[in-house]
């Protein structure tokens, strides 16, 4: 477990996905991706296989985030293992909708 703050750069132990921290939780998380523990990075990744239950891979652009939103992460490179944060996936953000202009 870990506390990370925003602009912390991570990326998976076990796929391509490099990350940033956006919005950080202010309590101590496990964040994955692949199934596994992110690493810092500056890392050397360990390797290692994605997780088939944690493949649904990451979009590059794309921030995700939980149901509680206390935890935002943008996705620098793409990679296919999934981000999860204590065991529960995280979602695709979607875009705020536009006030209407009547």
């Amino acid at each position: 477990m870990a506390v990370y703050k925003a602009g912390t750069r991570l990326k998976s132990a076990v796929c391509s996905s490099e990350l940033m921290i956006v919005v950080a939780p202010a309590r101590d998380v496990t964040l994955t991706c692949g199934g596994a523990p992110v690493i810092a990075l500056a890392d050397e990744a360990p390797g290692g296989a994605v997780d088939p239950a944690h493949k649904n891979g990451t979009q590059m652009g794309k921030r995700y985030t939980n149901a509680e939103g206390d935890i935002e992460i943008l996705c620098t490179k793409p990679g296919e293992g999934s981000l999860a944060v204590d065991g529960t996936a995280l979602e695709v953000k979607g875009a705020k909708p536009l006030p209407s202009s009547d």
